[in-house]
């Protein structure tokens, strides 16, 4: 009761909060969005080490937090940033690496160096493309866009939950996670594409001027919801590699930034494709 208190208690200061800086947009939203990718990557820098694995943990951060802005800035039009940023920082990964590396398993440190700096920063950007994608009219459509992920990301946890505590029985992945259930599984699936109907009827289509066909939604839910599912089970393999079961306590009631975006990063990538290829302008 105490843990689930301290998670509303957050609640009630982050959603409102959120609303507010994705809703303004612009450099405010830029920066959540790095201190989001810094917190991760060093979180999931901490968990490598904790394998024997020596990442190069200040540059990943650093790759990291420029991911959104390098994102940002080929939105407005500096389109050579994002090609000389990726090359220099690879070349700088490989170096540092072969300096200070040798002899303690260097390409296992480039390797997870990229991956954590991809697996944060890169991922959480599509939050950007969403928020400004070229389907958006205005702030208000904006932060309606990419309330959509955000939410079915919620409702699959929600109904992963509810389902799995009440009927779920066959675990899904016990190696990984105990806690959760095929019915969990499922479960969250259905009120995924259920908050999708309502979402995009009562929210998307009248301050965003976007809709999904019936199917379109339909896949939409389903493949949102499969995506947030494999994230949170990617994060829990990591952990359970690491040995610990919260990637830090950063956040109260929470545990760490990775524990709080785990299913995020990967519907984030998801969504952004899906809506691109499925959503249609309402006149």
């Amino acid at each position: 009761m105490r843990d689930l208190a301290r998670r509303a208690a957050f609640a009630v200061v982050a959603i409102p909060t959120a609303t507010a800086i994705i809703l303004y947009g612009g450099l405010p939203f830029v920066a959540v969005l790095m201190l989001i990718a810094g917190f991760g990557a060093w979180e999931y820098y901490r968990l490598a080490e904790a394998t024997g694995i020596r990442p190069l943990a200040g540059i990943g951060i650093a790759c990291a937090v420029l991911m959104p802005v390098i994102v940002h800035t080929n939105a407005i039009g500096v389109t050579a940033v994002p090609f000389a940023a990726g090359a220099l920082a690879f070349i700088a990964i490989f170096t540092v690496a072969l300096w200070t590396r040798l002899g303690q398993r260097p390409l296992a440190a480039v390797s997870a160096t990229i991956f954590g700096a991809l697996y944060t920063g890169g991922l959480l950007s599509f939050a950007y493309l969403i928020r400004y994608h070229r389907f958006v009219i205005d702030a208000k459509a904006g932060t309606a866009l990419l309330g959509l992920p955000l939410v079915l990301t919620w409702a699959t946890d929600t109904g992963g939950y509810i389902f799995g505590r009440a009927f779920g029985k066959k675990k899904l992945m016990e190696a990984v996670s105990p806690g959760k259930t095929i019915v969990g599984a499922f479960g969250g699936v259905g009120l995924a594409t259920a908050a999708a109907f309502a979402y995009i009827a009562y929210v998307l289509r009248p301050l965003a001027h976007l809709t999904l066909t019936p199917a379109a939604v339909i896949v939409f839910g389903v493949v949102v919801s499969f995506a947030g599912q494999v994230g949170d089970l990617a994060e829990s393999m990591i952990k359970r590699e690491a040995g610990v079961k919260d990637s830090s306590n950063l956040i109260p009631g929470h545990g760490g930034f990775l524990d709080r975006f785990d299913s995020t990063l990967f519907i984030m990538p998801v969504a952004y494709v899906l809506l691109t290829e499925f959503a249609r302008t309402v006149l």
